[in-house]
């Protein structure tokens, strides 16, 4: 490594943050530059570990020690090409992912880990600045055609896999603006939408021809197809998990994805009203958001900036440990206690807590009943819920947000026009190639593996492609995932 000693001579660095009072106040991203010294310290942190256990902590096999290296030498041409080698999208997981490479992080053992996302980001804004990244449109077309359906980052990357082994490759989408997830999932403050712009832009000049719009079990059905030599299914895991408990049917109780996805457009300068959608504002309400994930987290930053009176934040488990728990050692990803940005805005998080009704007045909700819980190990060495005796609590609700996560794929527009099988979990089932049980029809991401991380979709896309090539062709020289897969314990 450049500096053998770096990760000894300096502690871990990250950027400032806008401060709280003025950032709730707009919709944009967060984080203050960061300047080059100090990415270059930051670099020279990556040991010279011997065995770079965050190759397999990353689902895209990312050659994290190379690229450290070269910023350090302030290469960062050469970090570029490094980068790229394994992943499409640097300036998506650069901002989104929760780096499961860093838990992996051999100096994560006792130190804090290497700033790897943060390095990543930096090299790809870097090249963008550059003019280094420019159209690549392939030398020659095979003559055969995909059709990919999903444009969330399974989807694109897949998609410019495949145009990058000379396939033509259409990808439609139902929404009326290309970028699924990353469009209206993510909030502005931690992916702007100028981001997503830029890199369709690119591979629209590659030669790949976005069809928004496009709703398909709807607008279109599996017969509409058959001039496609294979289509790929990367429309995700969009179904939401419900709370089925009284009061359920009462007025401002919504799924979280449909709260984000109207601020979303809100932000746009689209008019919600105009689309025949009902705005939801949390301002001067009591806010309760149900379920402590990234989505949850999502929406307490916009109820913040929405000036809700109160955000109080529900989950169903007990509250992690700060450290990496005994039975989850490194390099395994640790449920360990995490504070995102939006909890630093301002969030009452309870846990161990289990919602048992809303109650509501003129029909709309007004508050909502809670019970604590613990987890119990029975006889049997399974782990039970019990409700902890005379821990009813009522709280105000105004507005009530689930965040309960996805239970996968909808099961009756794409899924039954093709004919697809399901397995156990309700998921796409596929054979390792990513192909379907229709021949020639291939699914990757969320809608294959289940409701996961935007490295996975990357990585899914990029895997399934390798299939998509192999059956049109007889062979593919695309890559593959590059790293290993550390099982969750």
């Amino acid at each position: 490594m450049g500096k053998p000693t770096g990760f000894k001579e300096y502690s871990r660095e990250l950027p400032y943050k806008r401060p709280v009072a003025e950032r709730v106040t707009d919709y944009r991203e967060i984080y203050l530059p960061f300047p080059q010294d100090k990415l270059k310290e930051q670099a020279a942190r990556c040991m010279d570990c011997g065995v770079p256990t965050c190759h397999a902590g990353c689902p895209l096999g990312n050659q994290i020690p190379d690229w450290n290296d070269y910023i350090y030498q302030d290469r960062w041409y050469d970090a570029l090409a490094q980068l790229l080698m394994t992943n499409n999208f640097p300036e998506f997981t650069g901002r989104l992912c929760p780096a499961p490479c860093e838990e992996a992080c051999v100096l994560a053992i006792n130190e804090p880990a290497v700033t790897i996302e943060q390095i990543e980001k930096e090299i790809i804004e870097y090249a963008f600045k550059q003019g280094w990244i420019t159209p690549e449109p392939p030398a020659e077309r095979s003559g055969k055609s995909v059709a990919v359906i999903g444009s969330g980052p399974a989807g694109l990357a897949c998609a410019q896999q495949l145009n990058r082994a000379g396939h033509l490759v259409d990808v439609f989408e139902r929404d009326d603006r290309i970028g699924g997830l990353l469009r209206y999932g993510i909030p502005d403050f931690k992916l702007e939408k100028w981001v997503i712009d830029r890199r369709l832009d690119l591979m629209e000049k590659e030669g790949i021809r976005f069809k928004p719009g496009v709703n398909v079990g709807v607008d279109m059905n599996a017969d509409d197809f058959g001039r496609f030599d294979a289509v790929v299914i990367c429309t995700g895991a969009t179904v939401p998990r419900d709370l089925p408990i009284p009061g359920r049917d009462l007025k401002g109780i919504h799924y979280a994805m449909d709260f984000l996805t109207r601020q979303n457009r809100a932000v746009a300068g689209d008019r919600v009203n105009a689309q025949g959608l009902e705005p939801i504002s949390a301002l001067d309400k009591h806010a309760v958001v149900i379920g402590g994930g990234d989505t949850g987290s999502d929406c307490i930053g916009t109820c913040n900036r929405h000036n809700a009176r109160s955000v109080t934040n529900f989950e169903l488990f007990p509250k992690p440990p700060q450290d990496r728990p005994d039975r989850q050692p490194w390099p395994y990803w640790p449920m360990r206690l995490r504070t995102s940005s939006s909890h630093e805005e301002g969030c009452d998080r309870q846990w161990g807590i289990l919602t048992k009704e809303f109650i509501g007045d003129g029909g709309r909700v007004k508050k909502l009943l809670t019970v604590d819980v613990e987890f119990v190990t029975s006889g049997q060495g399974r782990t039970e819920i019990r409700e902890v005796p005379d821990s009813l609590r009522e709280w105000p609700a105004d507005l009530v947000l689930l965040a309960l996560g996805f239970t996968g794929p909808e099961p009756d527009t794409v899924v039954a026009h093709f004919g697809l099988d399901l397995d156990r979990s309700g998921n796409i089932k596929t054979d390792t190639d990513y192909m379907t049980s229709a021949p020639g029809v291939f699914s990757a991401g969320d809608s294959r593996r289940g409701q996961s991380l935007v490295v996975w979709a990357i990585s899914e896309g990029r895997e399934a492609a390798n299939g998509v090539d192999t059956y049109l062709t007889g062979k593919s020289n695309l890559p593959t995932k590059g790293g290993g897969d550390l099982p969750r314990i």
